[in-house]
């Protein structure tokens, strides 16, 4: 059922996605394709807002904070999956993999790359103070808005 605590956590979810996103391509190798990056990170952030904190929002400001970070955490995750799995679909085709428990591994390691460059202290520091103040606007508005 749409509610406005919904809406406002998808919206908050998808922009702060779309920004996080946009602090990481500097970061990333020279050479890298980034065309779609930012509007497929920005439609995860779309999902988790509207299903996890548009979820969890009415309960009080302090738990909204817990579950603005664990919508961070899912963004990160499903992005995270995406892009190695992308990248391991991509190499895959040129037959780069021996067999496909091989490609799997490889994703897992790709994955892995991928948080290590995302570990940087603007990025998280920006990813998180944005989770909490998206998580309080959400608050906010589902308070209002009920």
């Amino acid at each position: 059922m749409p509610t406005a605590a919904k809406l406002i956590g998808a919206i908050v979810f998808a922009a702060l996605a779309w920004f996080v996103s946009d602090l990481i391509k500097p970061l990333l190798p020279e050479g890298s394709q980034v065309g779609l990056m930012s509007p497929v990170n920005a439609f995860f952030g779309l999902i988790m807002g509207w299903r996890i904190m548009g979820r969890g929002a009415g309960n009080g400001y302090v738990s909204s904070w817990g579950y603005g970070l664990t919508t961070l955490a899912a963004i990160v995750f499903w992005c995270l999956l995406l892009w190695s799995g992308y990248e391991m679909t991509r190499r895959a085709m040129r037959l780069y993999y021996d067999g496909p428990m091989e490609a799997l591994q490889e994703m897992a390691v790709l994955m892995a790359e991928y948080a290590r460059i995302a570990i940087d202290p603007q990025v998280i520091g920006a990813a998180v103070i944005g989770a909490l103040l998206g998580a309080m606007l959400t608050e906010f508005f589902s308070k209002r808005w009920a």
